[in-house]
């Protein structure tokens, strides 16, 4: 399975970059090499400038990227060539750069504004900005119980996203361990623990009944069988609401054929006032990020 966005024109697409002639723009820092064996990972945005369907080249204008190059106009070779068809000149895009000895490699790209209104797809996904308000969506919890994002207001939620059955090690299970660290920090301040409430949502409800989410979120919480999810719901929307919800936060999801799901990443902090305060698109986050985002949200 391929990590990647499913949506068309919001969609995040696998592509691998290659160094092509006519690149200009200042050169990348004198830490390459050292960052290129690393795998180091980035946040990129840029603008793209040209694309050609069939080549599946595309020419994007990228601004600077703290730690590794200044802002530079190169194309890239799309892995997916009649992707090319959907990216078009003055479209704003954004996505992650990964870093490796063996090649420069974009994924999760996802177009964020469009440079004419007849490209706007059918379906539009929300670019997560700090202060808006989040809707009381409605979700099935591990005790089968409904539960809402409103219910926890007064206090900051800290919610990302995953599915059980994901295999890869960076994707749901890195979240999934990414919050089992923060909810045994935040055990230890009682006074942030109180404040804080933490949700993991599966975009695959007819898989992640209550059940499979009671035993995966126990196995998580070292609990198991006697967790009682005070603090850490895990959940999933009817697959009714399920569209309403992947396009507020930003996901998407397909499921493929072997019965893995082709998805991205989203995980935000919600404040108490139920707006969002700071939204991680990719995996890079780390927990001491977040459990600095919800010490300022306490005010302590």
């Amino acid at each position: 399975m391929k990590p990647l966005r499913a949506h068309i024109s919001t969609a995040a697409i696998l592509a691998v970059i290659v160094f092509l002639g006519g690149c200009h723009g200042t050169e990348k820092t004198s830490s390459t090499t050292e960052q290129q064996a690393a795998g180091k990972k980035y946040h990129i945005r840029g603008i793209v400038v040209s694309s050609n369907a069939k080549t599946g080249a595309v020419t994007v204008d990228t601004d600077a990227i703290p730690g590794y190059m200044d802002a530079m106009t190169m194309p890239y070779t799309l892995a997916q060539p009649n992707i090319a068809s959907e990216l078009h000149p003055g479209d704003t895009i954004t996505a992650t750069l990964t870093v490796s000895a063996d090649a420069d490699v974009l994924d999760e790209i996802v177009v964020v504004a469009q440079a004419k209104p007849d490209y706007k797809p059918a379906v539009t996904y929300n670019d997560l900005e700090p202060g808006e308000a989040v809707p009381d969506f409605r979700f099935l919890n591990q005790s089968g119980r409904t539960v809402r994002l409103g219910q926890w207001h007064g206090k900051a939620v800290l919610l990302t996203f995953i599915y059980t059955r994901c295999p890869l090690p960076n994707f749901c299970v890195r979240m999934s361990r990414n919050f089992a660290e923060m909810d045994k920090a935040l055990e230890k301040d009682p006074k942030l623990y109180a404040k804080t409430h933490l949700l993991s949502v599966s975009f695959d409800p007819k898989y992640d009944t209550p059940q499979v989410l009671r035993s995966y979120g126990g196995a998580y919480t070292g609990n198991f069988t006697k967790e009682t999810f005070g603090h850490w719901d895990f959940a999933a929307p009817t697959e009714q609401d399920l569209p309403k919800v992947l396009q507020f936060f930003d996901v998407g999801a397909t499921p493929e054929k072997d019965g893995t799901i082709t998805h991205s990443l989203s995980t935000v902090v919600i404040g108490p006032d139920g707006k969002i305060y700071k939204w991680y698109s990719g995996n890079e986050w780390t927990p001491e990020q977040m459990l600095e985002d919800v010490r300022k949200l306490a005010g302590s």
